[in-house]
């Protein structure tokens, strides 16, 4: 496929990138809050108003599609992880791995703590495997299933799922988004990580202190502890419940992410374990748990939010979720590569002066990548690109960049109905991202912290000349 030339045709100017933008928002915003019209059609509308756009530039009909084409295949290891995924939580489920951890779960988790120790885990897990969407599709559903058997709000507790799985998201080693802001900053991946410290873990620390006060009102009510233990009973009831056998596939899964075995290699062979264990251990029949994998049916337990959730997974449960990443993924593809949000960034850019404005504009700018290209991985490569001379001109340390563009991109991907990660985390853990959102603390106090400190002149680090040039003579 021959590369599109964008010296052939005129760069947008600010205003007319601004309306082009402006008119994306205000096309979602309004069908999908005053008209309630599904995300799919709305994404359509937005793709031709912006097509109309880029042809007003002078590109044509194949030059349109091979942008969206080029966005989409970029993006095609995310499409990928969408169907293990899926995959992924349809075989843990016949293989007693979700039912085990819930079994064990309801036995020491108190809603006082739940919440909490929720967040920790969760981050404790994204670290150790660096995804945020591994950890939501296997810890997160089973903090769903106890959150619901304790009566917390299950937006709430998708809220906590999401903060931990971010947090670790962010801070790994082994998360591709860690990396790739590194890399397209151009720091040393251990200096970006040590900058982040500044502004993630006291972000972190208030989000796990808001979670724990509010766990506390939650352990102020009267527990159903006969509705948990009629959970426990069931679960016992239908699953042979030994951890040493039931929790091998997210072992598995664990220990081949630690390893930074490639994510779509780790959750094939979890998948297979996971297969292999509800067939041989479980006593499943075969050909029920091979057309799980497909689409899952609910349990027979005789509790209802239950049987639900033992019926979650297989690949036709992404589907919704898969299409509208695929079509967000083309408007992205079309923004970006006609120049439009480029356009849009840069007239911001050019008026920044101070620090603390920089890094707000640079945390703003992720924000905007994220909801106009669909997913995080292009907003932070090009805010890398926008933003990188103006911190050199400032005298700001690489890292500082990098932590901000992963504050703008990666926190925010999440809260964003029609982005990958919002799409996902919404069918995986059934509960819409305007319903968890507002729970999602974390995700959202590290940009207030990150530009509060900054305007405080806290956490920022500076590069090698602007050091030097400070030194007396």
């Amino acid at each position: 496929m021959p590369e599109i030339s964008k010296s052939q045709h005129p760069t947008p100017t600010l205003a007319q990138s601004a309306l082009c933008f402006t008119v994306v928002i205000v096309i979602i915003a309004i069908g999908l809050f005053v008209f309630t019209i599904d995300l799919h059609s709305l994404m359509f509308l937005c793709l031709l108003w912006v097509a109309f756009n880029a042809g007003r530039l002078g590109y044509d009909f194949i030059e349109i599609r091979q942008l969206m084409s080029e966005a989409i295949s970029r993006a095609l290891p995310a499409i990928y992880i969408f169907i293990l995924i899926g995959m992924v939580i349809a075989s843990f489920m016949h293989a007693g791995t979700i039912a085990a951890l819930m079994y064990f779960g309801l036995d020491w988790l108190t809603p006082t703590l739940f919440l909490s120790l929720g967040m920790i885990l969760c981050a404790l897990m994204s670290v150790a495997t660096g995804t945020s969407w591994g950890t939501v599709g296997t810890l997160g559903v089973v903090f769903i299933g106890i959150g619901e058997a304790m009566s917390i709000p299950l937006p709430l507790v998708a809220g906590m799922v999401v903060c931990g799985a971010t947090f670790g998201d962010k801070m790994s080693p082994v998360s591709d988004t860690t990396n790739l802001a590194a890399m397209s900053a151009g720091t040393n991946l251990y200096r970006h990580i040590y900058s982040m410290l500044f502004t993630t873990f006291p972000s972190f620390l208030l989000a796990l202190l808001i979670f724990t006060t509010i766990g506390i009102s939650y352990g102020d009510s009267q527990l159903a502890s006969t509705e948990i233990e009629a959970i426990r009973i069931a679960l016992a009831e239908i699953y042979n419940l030994s951890p040493l056998v039931t929790l091998l596939p997210i072992v598995v899964l664990a220990t081949l992410s630690i390893r930074r075995v490639a994510a779509e290699v780790s959750m094939s062979i979890s998948v297979v374990v996971a297969v292999l264990i509800a067939i041989f251990y479980q006593g499943s029949n075969p050909e029920l748990v091979l057309n799980a994998l497909w689409t899952n049916t609910p349990g027979d337990t005789g509790i209802s939010s239950l049987d639900d959730l033992l019926g979650r997974g297989g690949i036709y449960s992404m589907s919704w979720t898969l299409l509208l990443a695929i079509m967000a993924l083309a408007l992205g593809g079309l923004l970006h590569g006609a120049g439009f949000l480029r356009s849009l960034l840069a007239g911001l850019i050019a008026r920044v002066q101070h620090v603390a404005a920089l890094i707000a504009s640079t945390i703003a700018s992720g924000l905007v990548g994220n909801m106009a290209m669909g997913e995080a991985y292009i907003s932070i490569i090009l805010n890398c690109q926008l933003f990188r001379d103006k911190y050199d001109d400032q005298g700001m340390d690489r890292a500082v960049l990098s932590r901000s563009v992963e504050e703008g991109s990666t926190l925010t991907t999440g809260l964003i109905p029609w982005t990958t990660a919002g799409a996902f985390y919404t069918a995986t853990l059934g509960v819409p991202v305007l319903d968890y959102a507002p729970y999602a603390f974390f995700n959202y106090l590290n940009a207030i912290v990150a530009v509060v400190m900054a305007s405080l002149g806290i956490g920022l680090l500076r590069n090698a000349q602007a050091k030097k040039s400070a030194e007396p003579a």
